[in-house]
């Protein structure tokens, strides 16, 4: 019985298809009174959103079309063709509207797919078509990667006004049933709005549809492959000032730091549109990168001052107070022998010296250096008994035995041997104290360099914790 009825209404569709074509044109309009326009429902149903070109601003997204209106040539009485409603007719046969994506951004123009489409009895037309299409898109990569993005589609006649054909909505909004989730983006939406135009080159209005994509980029992939390496290339930086200045290396870990974090500009700049709009993140780099090469720099003045050495000159006062006094208590610098719970030792030589009998450098009144003397008793026997009180103002470089003070015999006759090896120890003695002075001044220098290492290493910290607060903050 099924076979019957399929094969009556192959029949009655021949019948029909000859009827209704004999004498049908699809060149022109199908109404009876052209002065009337002829609607048109356009739905649009958006199936996956292929690809977004950041750089070049295209759009490419697959759609279903949708397109019905009624013609008036192409009507029947189902009765008179045994109750046959609709047959399926080649779309180039019919007249079809000539609605075509206004912003597309594709180098073909290709024609829409010649699908079938569906023809009823009381003159309804329903074609749909299958599209991938490539639209232009205007990005505000300002908040990259915490972006959100609209893009428009629109839609309307090419060459038929508002007077001849009208464009209507079949919903306030594109249908997402059968949207495909996308990796990159989230689709919040895509409503529909109808606007008539003006154009400047004709004086008739031009409806068309509008269809908004709204888009919020996915960003936790920018913030594992892009954010989180330049944090913690970031944090490498301050690290650099608690390097050992002799170590050699302070200043290659800052230009390394400086040129990875130069790659990820690089890579940031190659998928963005070239735009006044700098994104979030590379602003981010850019802020890093001037850290980093300030970081550089001072590190290099630090190690200038780490290798004063003993020619330099001695360190200010106000140096003295401020940075070796307190601020090396601040950040726990200390010297090699001193720790946090007992008073430096950075005389622990002198000390020395005193237990054999030797005492320190002393200022006098004109600001000199004077050395107070070295009191020996030298040993006493049957032949000769000494005892030897050395007295020398020092107000110059020692040159030895030559520039040796005065000797004076104090109780007795001094033997000639213990003459001269007085002199000889009183030349080591000052040969020795010159020496523990100039490497005094060195070790000085050498800790102001270290406090400044942590103080700026403190500072870099803070600054680049905040830096990122910030941008996390910033982000909408």
């Amino acid at each position: 019985m099924g076979k019957g009825v399929e094969a009556a209404h192959g029949k009655y569709a021949q019948m029909l298809f000859k009827d209704l074509f004999e004498t049908y044109s699809n060149a022109l309009r199908p109404v009876e009174d052209t002065d009337k326009a002829l609607n048109v429902t356009l739905q649009i149903t958006l199936s996956q959103i292929k690809d977004m070109d950041e750089r070049n601003q295209v759009l490419t997204a697959y759609l279903w079309i949708r397109q019905s209106w009624y013609d008036v040539y192409l009507t029947w009485e189902k009765d008179e063709y045994d109750g046959l409603d609709s047959i399926r007719i080649p779309g180039n046969m019919v007249w079809r509207p000539d609605i075509v994506l206004y912003n597309k951004a594709d180098d073909e123009f290709s024609e829409p797919v010649n699908t079938n489409v569906v023809l009823r009895y009381d003159g309804k037309i329903t074609w749909d078509t299958p599209s991938i299409t490539k639209s232009s898109c205007v990005l505000d990569v300002s908040y990259f990667p915490f972006d959100s993005q609209q893009c428009n589609l629109t839609f309307g006649s090419w060459t038929y006004n508002g007077n001849q054909v009208d464009i209507i909505n079949a919903l306030d909004h594109g249908d997402l049933s059968d949207y495909v989730e996308n990796v990159e983006w989230e689709m919040h939406g895509m409503p529909a709005v109808k606007n008539v135009i003006t154009y400047g080159c004709c004086s008739e209005p031009y409806p068309d549809v509008t269809f908004t994509l709204i888009l919020k980029r996915r960003s936790i992939f920018y913030i594992f492959n892009l954010l989180i390496p330049c944090v913690m290339i970031s944090f490498l930086a301050p690290l650099g000032f608690y390097l050992p200045a002799d170590s050699g290396e302070k200043v290659s870990l800052g230009v390394t730091v400086l040129l990875a974090l130069t790659v990820f500009q690089l890579m940031v700049a190659e998928s963005m549109p070239p735009s006044e709009n700098v994104p979030l993140i590379g602003k981010y780099y850019i802020a890093t990168m001037t850290m980093i090469t300030a970081s550089t720099a001072l590190t290099i003045i630090i190690m200038n001052i780490h290798h004063c050495g003993a020619e330099a000159k001695p360190v200010p006062q106000w140096a003295r107070v401020v940075i070796l006094d307190y601020m090396s208590k601040i950040f726990f610098v200390y010297d090699v022998g001193e720790n946090c719970t007992g008073p430096p030792n950075r005389r622990e030589h002198e000390c020395n010296l005193k237990s054999d009998g030797l005492k320190p450098y002393e200022k006098t009144s004109n600001g000199h250096e004077s050395y107070k003397g070295v009191k020996m008793q030298l040993p006493k026997n049957e032949d000769c008994v000494c005892d030897v009180v050395i007295q020398k103002e020092q107000n110059g470089h020692v040159d030895g035995i030559a520039q040796g003070g005065s000797l004076e015999k104090v109780d007795g006759y001094c033997c000639p041997h213990y003459e001269i090896l007085t002199r000889n120890i009183e030349y080591i003695t000052n040969c020795f104290r010159e020496h523990r002075a100039t490497t005094i001044k060195g070790i000085e220098w050498k800790k102001v360099a270290k406090v400044m290492d942590r103080f700026f290493m403190w500072v870099f910290f803070l600054m680049v914790f905040f830096m990122s607060l910030l941008i996390i903050g910033k982000a909408p």
